[in-house]
């Protein structure tokens, strides 16, 4: 096991990005979504990308940003549509990004999956519903079950608020949220941390994350984003 690459820039912690790849992105609206991040994934370039977060974007930053700039080809996530989701909304309504709306704990569960190693499985979210359609079913004791599968990506782009230097990742109350599952489901983790903190330094209690998850961190400042309403 190696320790996890302490980059100098955002830019260089996203370098390497294919064209195609399936991206997590941590983040429930605005808390915990990894901007910066983002940001340099805008200047990479990567196209074609099929982005998995529980949202599709708000306003005109991070993940609505990056659809803004044409770079994604599909959409997986749970919340695709609220007041400031415009960028996604002419996107989709133009035909110009797919979507696949997953219920929000089938979301984090199939990404849990993937982390922990485990092949499909069956849940009753969505029986009954639109969301059902082509999926295998089964009946488990008198109860209708779908098959659902793991989500395996390419690379996770996630936020936290501390790493050591080897990637041990603390997180800061509700900024927590996805970003646990999807560093385990990623081939490539990449994090970006308000503070980078010395081997030791960390409560070995308060470590979500182990650093065998994390392949890549970027130190980057502390910013606060608000977003106006709907256009």
């Amino acid at each position: 096991m190696s320790a996890a690459v302490v980059h100098e820039t955002v830019d260089e912690a996203v370098a390497g990005i294919e064209d195609g790849s399936t991206v997590l992105v941590g983040g429930f609206g605005l808390a915990g979504m990894p901007f910066d991040l983002i940001d340099g994934l805008i200047r990479q370039g990567a196209k074609e990308l099929t982005i998995v977060s529980n949202n599709a974007g708000n306003g005109e930053v991070g993940l609505a940003a990056l659809l803004k700039a044409g770079q994604v080809r599909k959409v997986v996530c749970s919340f695709p549509r609220q007041v400031d989701s415009y960028i996604f909304d002419e996107l989709y309504l133009g035909g110009k990004v797919e979507l696949e709306v997953v219920p929000q704990g089938n979301l984090a569960e199939r990404m849990r999956a993937a982390g922990a190693g485990v092949g499909p499985f069956y849940c009753p979210t969505a029986v009954g519903t639109p969301l059902a359609e082509g999926k295998e079913s089964r009946v488990f004791d008198g109860r209708e079950y779908l098959l659902e599968h793991p989500i395996r990506a390419d690379y996770a782009l996630i936020s936290a608020y501390q790493a050591d230097t080897v990637g041990n990742l603390v997180y800061r109350k509700t900024a927590r949220n996805f970003g646990p599952v999807m560093a385990t489901a990623a081939t490539t983790t990449i994090a970006q941390v308000n503070e980078v903190v010395p081997v030791g330094t960390l409560d070995p209690e308060a470590v979500v994350t182990p650093s065998i998850y994390v392949d890549r961190i970027v130190r980057v400042e502390a910013r606060h984003y608000t977003v106006q309403g709907a256009r």
